[in-house]
């Protein structure tokens, strides 16, 4: 009895310690395998310590690969404050070079943590400081590298780019549209420690940050710079309230240029205030577009072929009465008896109610809303304006009337080109966009580009030919004569839009403006200019305006490889304009002769004989006295 109690109390311990021994080994093997890297990660963290290395944020780019915001490297100062020996030596040495007082500094060096980043004093520092720190070789005492923003052209496109804080984070602009992607990853040098804090004596390991995604936007910096020029130029010139410009290739809706004024700067934004840094004038800002608006207006009375340019006829006695009230037409008098290419080159109010009131609330605005008014274009870019539109249901013929030549409504500068664009391209809307790419940050290579999205047809290619015809006239014998350039091909159309405030129009104070574009019969490039209350001058679209565009377009001429060409439409010169001839073939005439063919110009000439060479060359047309230069030679 006495032996089977013993052997059943055996097997019991038995059957205890063989659970207990799997009960150990599977602890065994949860930490040594399931639990390993966990546990690792835990034991590491005790005694290892991370010193931060900040990742570069994507380059942005135009489109020609020239940097527009880019990184340089800085130096930030970082505490191990178990490390520091003398924590009053080194609060009081560092509070020197960094011109803090020393309780603030004092604070950071004995502050009851494993890190301490000094925040702000030791960001961002400059080589001279960095170096007076390294000098003092102090203990917990550690400078890393970080990347610093750079904008390498300041105040150049500043509201599209936006600016970055302190800590390399997006703000505004592109940078905070697309901070995600620009934004890279830290790495670390990873040093070891024991539990006081104590550097021990282990290799250290480097972990590589990861830098943000690149990015090539749709710009032309040589179209940016022309285009930064002439509004500053132009704000220098009259004291104007504001300016502003946009340029965009109207075959794709690339933008290619896009400034306002007033601007900032980047990379100072702590001395601008909210608005100077948040009003992107080109998508922001909403008005009444005035005469730019009326090719809306011509495009659908061709469209709905209610018109024929050259045989139907209109007069204007310069006002006209619309449901009790007078609209008038800027010109006291009126233009007489005119055709209807004639009211678009003399941009004819009372011409374009007409237009409107036969074209009816309906047909008018369905046009009006295909052209992209009244909605937001989608461009990727913050602060975009919808525009305001009159409810179809509640007006009546004034409102139409005031609405055909672009009072009434407002609009921004994108809506205006993205419709003007698909007015003269061949009837095509395109969503306007100017992020072209996100780029590898190793390679640059393309990992994301963007794909051309068409939004609708709106005209038929056959109306587009005609809205180009009719807006070369304009250039060429009409109130935007001031954008002519001499064997170039440029349509264009002014406007001058009063502006209202307090629901009254204010005495004196218009936008003038311009959107123009070349060549006439392929367009490659549309640009938009707007002086807002320009002082000193007679305030027209086509005087203020049109003669900045002219200026980009002359800038854009060599940029884009447009090549000369003879257009169409003879310029008709008004008072003070530069009149230009067509050179004369000289070649081979005596010098005699060919002096008195040439005698709208001023000749020079070198050697004897007859005319072997001249320059500028046969056919080129320039302004009546510039110099031709005639080589003789007798044989």
């Amino acid at each position: 009895m006495f032996v089977k109690k013993m052997n059943a109390r055996m097997k019991f311990v038995l059957v205890v310690l063989v659970l207990l021994f799997i009960v150990i080994i599977g602890k065994v093997f949860y930490i040594q395998v399931i639990s390993y890297d966990k546990l690792n990660d835990y034991a590491t963290g005790l005694w290892s310590r991370n010193l931060p290395l900040e990742a570069n944020r994507g380059i942005i780019y135009d489109r020609n690969g020239i940097v527009l915001a880019g990184n340089i490297t800085t130096t930030s100062l970082v505490l191990i404050p178990n490390q520091i020996e003398d924590k009053e030596k080194t609060a009081k040495e560092l509070a020197v070079i960094l011109n803090v007082s020393y309780d603030d500094m004092y604070s950071h060096v004995s502050k009851k943590t494993s890190i301490e980043r000094v925040h702000p004093e030791g960001r961002r520092l400059s080589n001279e400081i960095a170096d007076k720190i390294s000098a003092l070789k102090l203990p917990g005492v550690y400078l890393v590298k970080e990347s610093k923003r750079e904008y390498p052209y300041d105040t150049y496109l500043s509201h599209t780019l936006g600016f970055v804080g302190i800590d390399n984070q997006g703000l505004s602009g592109l940078e905070l549209i697309y901070d995600d992607y620009l934004t890279g990853s830290y790495g670390a040098i990873k040093y070891f420690s024991d539990a006081k804090g104590n550097k021990l004596n282990l290799s250290q390991i480097y972990e590589k940050p990861q830098d943000g995604m690149n990015m090539t936007l749709t710009i032309d910096f040589e179209l940016q710079e022309a285009l930064e020029r002439e509004l500053d130029n132009a704000i220098s010139m009259y004291q104007a309230d504001q300016a502003f410009g946009l340029a965009m290739d109207p075959n794709t809706g690339a933008i290619l240029a896009i400034s306002s004024r007033p601007n900032f700067s980047p990379t100072n934004y702590q001395d601008y205030s909210v608005e100077e840094i948040n009003r992107n004038l080109p998508i922001w800002m909403t008005y009444e577009p005035g005469s730019t608006f009326k090719i809306i207006t011509l495009a659908a009375s061709l469209e709905e072929k209610m018109v024929d340019l050259d045989k139907d006829t209109f007069s204007d006695s310069g006002a006209v009465t619309v449901e009790g009230a007078t609209l008038h037409c800027w010109k006291h008098g009126g233009h007489g008896h005119q055709t209807y290419l004639e009211v678009v080159e003399n941009s004819c109010n009372t011409g374009f109610v007409n237009l409107g009131l036969r074209l009816g609330k309906e047909k008018l605005f369905s046009y009006i809303k295909n052209f992209g008014f009244g909605s937001k274009t989608g461009i990727e870019l913050s602060g975009e304006s919808s525009g305001i539109l009159f409810n179809v249901d509640k007006i009546g013929d004034l409102e139409l009337a005031t609405t055909a030549f672009g009072q009434g409504v407002a609009v921004t500068a994108l809506q205006q080109v993205t419709a003007v664009s698909a007015a003269i391209n061949g009837g095509v809307l395109y969503e306007p966009y100017i992020v072209e790419s996100l780029n590898d940050p190793e390679t640059n290579q393309v990992v994301e580009s963007h794909q051309e999205k068409i939004v609708r047809k709106v005209i038929s290619e056959d109306t587009s030919n005609k809205v180009k015809y009719a807006l070369e006239s304009v250039v060429a014998r009409g109130t935007g004569h001031n954008a002519y350039i001499a064997n170039y091909r440029v349509g264009g159309k002014t406007g001058t839009a009063q502006k209202a405030e307090n629901g009254h129009y204010l005495t004196g104070n218009y936008i003038t403006s311009f959107i123009g574009f070349m060549p006439a019969n392929d367009p490659k490039i549309v640009v938009y200019i707007a002086v807002d209350n320009a002082k000193g001058v007679s305030q027209y679209g086509g005087t203020v305006a049109a003669p900045i565009a002219k200026n980009f377009l002359l800038s854009a001429i060599s940029i884009l490889g447009i090549e000369p060409q003879k257009g169409e439409i003879e310029k008709e010169y008004v008072y003070l304009d530069k009149t230009y001839t067509v050179v004369p073939d000289v070649t081979g005439k005596e010098l005699k002769e060919a002096i008195k063919e040439l005698k709208n110009f001023k000749v020079e000439y070198v050697g004897k004989g007859r005319v072997n060479h001249q320059s500028p060359s046969a056919g080129i047309k320039i302004a009546d006295g510039e110099t031709i230069r005639l080589y003789l030679s007798e044989s």
